[in-house]
């Protein structure tokens, strides 16, 4: 029997029953099915909690879970061999676009929660959706979308909810309520009072390496599962997620597979973006650079890990207390970006570098200068980035305009542009510039000559 003449996964191969629709998602990705609804399948309590999930950008995702009643495969990939699991806590893939359904969903008493993945870029006030909410018609951004859902939320009495954010932004509970919180005060200033008084917000960190699914995926869960899944999702075996927050309405019993909750976010969400985020920021740049493809190809390349080094030794310096155990985490990161077996594409980390680099490097940059040293480990990781735009000026970001605009200056007038990208004040600063510049002309210049060696 060959791929094609096997079964699709469906409820018929796996005879799951659906949940009541409690949770609706938006981000509709790999990472939150290999997460957020991994984590909702081992709760103990999962047979009340199914998940409405709609797509971002793209209605495929949906399309190909939809025609496999919201089931999946996750394939846990180690060093010792792969592990499948069917997810069946999707219950409904809708297209993002389809706001009717999204209304529906987050203006019914039954929806708890709504978690979101809809990537850092998302989080800013969309102009265009003010325009729209106030014409009564459906906005275009995930953000605009879920505020005409509460609206609909208030206008039936439908009782408060959480809303999770679970993209990589730090504080991203609070980062969420103002989004929402200011689009909505443009639109209606008691609709905003009524998300104040009814909406949590909760904070999170999250933590699992989801590489792009391959053909090569697809058919390995086929003769090894003995079924057709379109959509499984790879992932490491290690995932984490903390949270922090209210759930007014109810949750699932997520601490039931390991989800951790704590009344202080900060120190867990700093650790997870400098650490682990921000050494992908550099691998992506840096790595890429120097001709590699994926996390675990540019982590043996001494130059990649020993720019992740010095950026760790200035990042831990402003992580403090035990329970962070930083050694053991750093020590667990190199295991898990070493794992050759997830292949981790750095292109797919590289999008969206200047919303990105703002949460990862910054932050550690700016600690380090406060303290009296250089930031060398930091400026490196914003150096990389400006090596790599000028030679591949056509990256996903959403400033790509601006990134375009720089790429036109040359010399430190180049180098301020896009450090103004990143944090305006720094920019301002001539020895952070300098710094940058420098570094990055170092680094251009390691790149050139490996690139005559291997002539």
């Amino acid at each position: 029997m060959t791929a094609l003449d096997l079964p699709r996964l469906s409820r018929a191969v796996s005879p799951a029953g659906n949940a009541p629709i409690r949770i609706v998602h938006l981000g509709l990705g790999a990472f939150h099915r290999s997460h957020q609804a991994w984590f909702t399948q081992h709760a103990g309590d999962s047979g009340e909690w199914g998940i409405a999930s709609f797509t971002g950008r793209r209605p495929d995702a949906a399309e190909v879970l939809a025609a496999q009643d919201g089931l999946f495969t996750v394939v846990e990939r180690s060093d010792s061999g792969d592990s499948f699991e069917i997810v069946g806590s999707i219950v409904e893939a809708v297209d993002g676009a389809d706001v009717r359904r999204l209304v529906e969903l987050v203006g019914t008493p039954q929806t708890a929660v709504v978690t979101l993945t809809i990537t850092e870029a998302a989080y800013g006030l969309g102009a265009d959706d003010v325009t729209l909410l106030r014409a009564g018609q459906e906005p275009k951004t995930p953000l605009g979308r879920l505020v005409r859902g509460l609206t609909a939320r208030r206008d039936s009495d439908a009782g408060p909810l959480a809303v999770v954010s679970c993209d990589n932004l730090s504080d991203n509970g609070n980062v969420a309520r103002n989004a929402v919180g200011n689009l909505a005060k443009e639109v209606d200033a008691g609709l905003a009072e009524w998300i104040e008084a009814n909406v949590s917000f909760v904070s999170t960190s999250v933590d699992r390496i989801t590489p792009r699914t391959t053909a090569e995926d697809v058919e390995l869960v086929a003769s090894e599962c003995g079924y057709r899944d379109e959509a499984p999702v790879v992932a490491e075996p290690f995932r984490n997620w903390v949270l922090s927050g209210d759930f007014p309405a109810g949750r699932p019993r997520w601490e039931d597979a390991g989800a951790v909750f704590v009344d202080r976010i900060e120190p867990y969400e700093n650790r997870k973006l400098w650490l682990l985020n921000g050494a992908h920021s550099i691998l992506a740049y840096a790595g890429q650079l120097r001709g590699h493809t994926t996390v675990a190809e540019a982590l043996a390349d001494p130059v990649c890990s020993h720019a992740v080094e010095e950026f760790w030794d200035e990042a831990s310096r402003h992580l403090a207390g035990d329970d962070l155990r930083i050694p053991e985490y750093r020590a667990a990161l190199l295991d898990r970006f070493g794992n050759s077996r997830i292949a981790h594409h750095l292109a797919q980390i590289a999008m969206d570098a200047s919303t990105k680099l703002r949460m990862r490097a910054i932050p550690v940059l700016r600690a380090e200068r406060a303290a009296g040293r250089g930031g060398e480990g930091a400026a490196r990781m914003i150096a990389v980035w400006a090596a790599y735009v000028e030679s591949n000026p056509g990256l996903q970001d959403p400033q790509s305009g601006a990134v375009a605009e720089a790429n036109q200056l040359s010399g430190l007038g180049r180098t301020a542009a896009l450090v103004a990208l990143l944090d305006s004040e720094l920019a301002r600063d001539s020895a952070v510039v300098q710094l940058v510049h420098k570094l990055s002309g170092e680094f251009a210049a390691e790149v050139s000559a490996k690139a005559g060696t291997a002539a």
